[in-house]
């Protein structure tokens, strides 16, 4: 399966430094290490049918006005969390650049019909067998 891999130009990230949550220590307040990234989908230079794939995508990471954002705070210093960010805008453009695989129609075999139809007939029988007992003997 080959998947197209695409660049995605530096001028077309918006990467900003911000505060990360969680609690810190006597350096929490002075750093900021998080990084935000933004990509707007539809000024980007990907091709259009990635474009439609990604904006049709239901992720909670691209708006309605078709902007990915991207919080990365798992890392202690900025340019992991940088590295981070970068990884995971990639890893999303090509999940939507994979091409979808058609679907080939198949049939039951005859044997599994036959199955089928054998425990249809089988089920059949016992519901019968519930039926009223009579005792016209006694």
């Amino acid at each position: 399966m080959n998947t197209p891999v695409f660049t995605i130009p530096d001028h077309e990230v918006e990467l900003s430094a911000i505060r990360a949550q969680g609690a810190g220590g006597q350096h929490v307040n002075k750093v900021s290490s998080a990084v935000h990234l933004r990509f707007d989908i539809r000024a980007s230079s990907l091709p259009d049918e990635v474009k439609e794939k990604l904006l049709a995508m239901s992720d909670q990471r691209i708006t309605a006005q078709g902007v990915v954002v991207i919080k990365a705070q798992s890392s202690r210093s900025q340019e992991g969390n940088r590295i981070d960010a970068m990884a995971r805008l990639h890893e999303l453009v090509a999940l939507a650049a994979k091409p979808v695989k058609p679907r080939r129609a198949t049939k039951p075999s005859f044997s599994a019909r036959m199955q089928r139809v054998d425990s249809k007939v089988l089920r059949g029988h016992v519901k019968a067998a519930r039926g009223k007992v009579n005792d016209k003997g006694m």
